[in-house]
């Protein structure tokens, strides 16, 4: 069986590939993906701010709220764009105080609600699909 690219558990998630023509471009390509993905998050999620992180090893966190972290796997070519309720020590200790996770829940409804996510072909399928494939048909979507 074989291997596929990461993701988080639970997360919206939208795959597509990184096209590189020349192998010595592929430095520069990831980190042209990971600043056009943190631009347009934060102009169609306002409320995320840059952070640089990772969730286990291959999940890198490019930007998050009090609720969800945004973020990119790579595995060859193969790219996941994601966003997911946060799975942290300071989100957890934040939720004993006070239950967050409820809350996490319902900003996800919310983006479906808003239109921001919606149902397309019985999968939910995020604004990410539209909004970080620059119009490309290539992107596929759906909730993991």
């Amino acid at each position: 069986m074989g291997r596929s690219v990461s993701y988080p558990s639970g997360s919206i998630v939208a795959f597509t590939v990184l096209e590189v023509e020349d192998s010595d471009d592929w430095e520069f390509e990831y980190e042209w993906l990971r600043d056009d993905l943190r631009e347009r998050a934060a102009r169609a999620f306002p409320s995320l701010v840059a952070h640089d992180g990772w969730r286990g090893r291959e999940d890198r966190i490019l930007m998050r709220n009090a609720y969800a972290d945004f973020g990119v796997s790579i595995y060859g070519s193969l790219v996941a764009v994601w966003i997911a309720e946060r799975d942290d020590g300071s989100y957890w200790d934040a939720e004993w105080r006070t239950a967050h996770s409820p809350r996490a829940q319902r900003y996800s409804a919310s983006m479906i609600a808003s239109g921001t996510c919606r149902m397309v072909k019985g999968s939910i399928a995020n604004g990410l699909h539209d909004l970080l494939s620059g119009g490309q048909d290539d992107m596929i979507s759906g909730r993991s």
